[in-house]
């Protein structure tokens, strides 16, 4: 049975969302209001591609797969929705069905409104039809980014990039070194080269480069990342070395 209630640290990542905290308490008041709390087991199905849009989410906990299956039926994961943050709420304005499929990446809470719910919101506060247009504008923004590095940024840079992007999501400080910061979120290979549009063989290659260069560490629970300044440095760079 779903816990109805979210935990002091599921709260302070709803509250403490960029998109979130930027809007008016008493729209988040209402927004929280209508809310209601689901709980997955890791690997469970959240939503399926084809299936109607009933639901506005965010993650609270944990992480959202999103993929798409293949024609040869191979899943494809496209990205990882981080603690925070908001989505499905594209198929509910289009009026069109769900594109890709939701899964839990480890435990994983969330928060849902229903569709109807969204919609009365949205007649109390005119502010949220401006929200969701920045929210929108940002995704965009962040695709077109990606778009641009598959084309202009070598793996080795990418990779950086990404690494980075996993320690703002998911980064744990090391006990053993405060200056280390452990990926908490645990990606197999394959599933890291997904997101970077590459092999998984030469991720690992380029994951041994930047762990004999001292800059991260690979262990059989993730990643560590040791030198944060290289891998920004990497990541600026425009020209395959």
């Amino acid at each position: 049975m779903d816990d109805p209630i979210l935990t002091i640290d599921e709260r302070a990542a709803i509250n403490g969302g960029r998109w979130f905290s930027s809007l008016s308490p008493s729209l988040r008041h209402d927004i929280l209001r209508c809310a209601y709390v689901k709980r997955y087991k890791d690997g469970e199905l959240i939503s399926a591609r084809g299936d109607p849009a009933e639901e506005w989410i965010a993650c609270a906990m944990g992480a959202v797969r999103v993929s798409s299956t293949s024609i040869s039926g191979k899943q494809v994961t496209l990205t990882y929705v981080e603690p925070g943050i908001w989505f499905g709420d594209v198929a509910i304005f289009d009026g069109e069905r769900r594109t890709h499929d939701a899964y839990a990446h480890g435990t994983t809470t969330a928060l849902c409104v229903t569709r109807g719910d969204l919609r009365k919101i949205l007649t109390h506060h005119v502010e949220l039809y401006e929200a969701l247009l920045r929210l929108h504008a940002r995704r965009i923004r962040q695709l077109f980014g990606l778009v641009e590095d598959l084309n202009t940024l070598p793996l080795r840079a990418r990779l950086a990039k990404q690494l980075l992007h996993l320690v703002r999501s998911y980064g744990v400080p090391s006990l053993s070194d405060g200056r280390e910061m452990r990926i908490g979120l645990q990606l197999a290979q394959e599933e890291l080269a997904q997101l970077l549009g590459a092999s998984r063989q030469r991720v690992n290659q380029e994951l041994k480069s930047m762990e004999r260069d001292g800059f991260i560490r690979v262990e059989p629970g993730g990643l560590v990342v040791r030198n944060r300044e290289e891998l920004m440095r990497i990541a600026e760079a425009d020209v395959d070395k």
